[in-house]
């Protein structure tokens, strides 16, 4: 019998907290979600503690707590910066938490563990350089070199959908369209998270066409190419590819593992490689852009695979 200990795994979302756990053979098996009190931090623990008595079967008092989670954990006190969710904000969640349930208790950024996940066990297994792309409701990132999370300045790295950097003309079929700056909750103008992500595809195909639509329905009709959302998608491939083939060649990355909603869309997908390939110093035989093997649980396992490593 294997004498290494299961890890508990915990994704907080602002919606939901999902609760797992990692055996030794690595096999993580979801075993519960509940709806996140967000704005209370003694009902936010009561529910962590709940739900690990509740499951407590699976798992032993030797195992530790690993986080993945929205926001950035300062790298040097641990502080959580989590606005939209104020039951943890401006904590040390590791160090909290750790001393309510009396467990070693570990916390990643999200997308710090989906890139760690897809560069130890996932699609980037073997490449030395591995970028994590979220296309989720909008658009983040993280950074493997060496099998290390790259952590930058205050926990920030892979933010390649901040900073005012989008495209204010595309080219389509040899006209010239203009698209505006738009404000964006990081207090920037003219980031790519505007346009770029899931909200920030039905917000491009609003101020193309004037119509609201959801990003379903907008892939769904560049599938079956309908006028108004192949246009959009034509654009949104311009407006991302770009950035993310900056990102490429700045950081050295010979793969880019994409995660959150939008990655399941497979020849979409396959477009933004294309138009990726466009724009790189070097273009390379094998796809650089590909969707995640780990796309709804990679944070979870990333951050178990990281527990497993700090032991």
């Amino acid at each position: 019998m294997s004498t290494t200990p299961a890890v508990i795994c915990l994704d907080l979302g602002g919606s939901f907290v999902k609760l797992g756990v990692m055996d030794a053979q690595q096999q993580l098996t979801i075993l519960d979600q509940q709806t996140i009190p967000a704005d209370s931090w003694p009902d936010f623990t009561a529910l962590i503690g709940r739900m690990i008595e509740h499951h407590q079967q699976h798992f032993n008092i030797d195992s530790p707590l690993a986080i993945s989670t929205a926001g950035i954990v300062a790298p040097d006190t641990g502080e959580m910066f989590a606005s939209n969710i104020p039951a943890f904000h401006q904590r040390n969640l590791s160090q909290a938490l750790g001393a309510l349930l009396q467990r070693k208790v570990i916390v990643h950024n999200d997308a710090d563990c989906f890139t760690f996940a897809e560069a130890q066990a996932g699609v980037g297994k073997g490449h030395k350089v591995v970028f994590g792309a979220i296309l989720g409701s909008g658009v983040g990132g993280g950074l493997v070199a060496d099998g290390r999370i790259i952590t930058g300045q205050n926990g920030l790295t892979g933010e390649w959908g901040h900073g005012p950097i989008t495209l204010t003309e595309v080219d389509i079929e040899g006209e010239t369209l203009r698209l505006p700056r738009q404000s964006c909750p990081c207090g920037q103008k003219g980031c790519l998270d505007s346009y770029g992500g899931a909200r920030g595809l039905e917000n491009l195909h609003r101020t193309l066409h004037r119509v609201n639509a959801s990003s379903i329905d907008i892939i769904a009709g560049w599938q079956q190419q309908e006028v108004q959302a192949n246009r959009t998608v034509q654009v949104w491939l311009q407006l991302v590819s770009q950035p993310l083939a900056y990102t490429i060649n700045i950081t050295g990355a010979s793969l880019v593992a994409v995660g959150g909603g939008l990655a399941s869309v497979t020849p979409l997908m396959g477009a933004l490689n294309e138009e990726v390939q466009r724009y790189v110093l070097r273009s390379t035989q094998h796809p650089l852009v590909v969707p995640g093997a780990f796309a709804h649980n990679g944070g979870m396992i990333g951050a178990a695979l990281l527990a497993r490593q700090a032991a």
